[in-house]
């Protein structure tokens, strides 16, 4: 699939298919998400892929609004990416490197988030970023390790929807010269 059409296909799906998603496909999706640019190079997004159900569930309950637990209940597998704090955006010194302050970090997990869900497009699956829930409980549930922060929640799947279109802005709306 070319990169055009990806982008221009990939939807949100929340209703996924009871089919496993094998390790090697998400190492995989790992690997294509590396090449995601960020400050610095820094690359500092990290993931953490969900198998175990227990812990889908407890997050889904614990951490989550109900239509949030639909989805996770629902999907195969959680991927959750975390960042390595205070490096993207920062000097050595541990300044940060401009007015934007660590915002960077968010931009540069934000980046890597998409094209691992650009390339989930390319292998037949479905993901939802999810960004509503209760972090601080996720971050314990998950044993996020210390010196990183949880960023998003991925449901990963098959999908067993077709989401339509979403009505886009036009690029009149989006668009301007000077």
């Amino acid at each position: 699939m070319d990169a055009i059409t990806c982008i221009k296909t990939r939807r949100s799906v929340r209703k996924f298919k009871n089919e496993e998603v094998s390790k090697d496909i998400i190492e995989d999706l790992v690997l294509t998400a590396s090449y995601a640019p960020s400050w610095k190079n820094t690359q500092t997004t990290r993931y953490i892929a969900i198998t175990d159900s227990h812990i889908r569930q407890r997050l889904a309950d614990e951490c989550c609004g109900a239509h949030n637990q639909e989805i996770i209940s629902n999907a195969p597998m959680l991927v959750a990416t975390t960042i390595v704090d205070k490096r993207s955006g920062f000097e050595r010194d541990g300044s940060y490197s401009t007015s934007r302050e660590d915002n960077w970090q968010a931009f540069d997990n934000g980046v890597a988030t998409q094209t691992f869900c650009l390339a989930a497009k390319d292998k037949g699956l479905g993901t939802v970023i999810m960004g509503l829930y209760d972090i601080n409980k996720a971050e314990e549930i998950l044993e996020v390790p210390e010196g990183q922060l949880l960023m998003a929640l991925i449901a990963v799947g098959y999908p067993d929807e077709e989401p339509s279109v979403p009505k886009k802005k036009t690029v009149e709306d989006l668009l301007m010269f000077r």
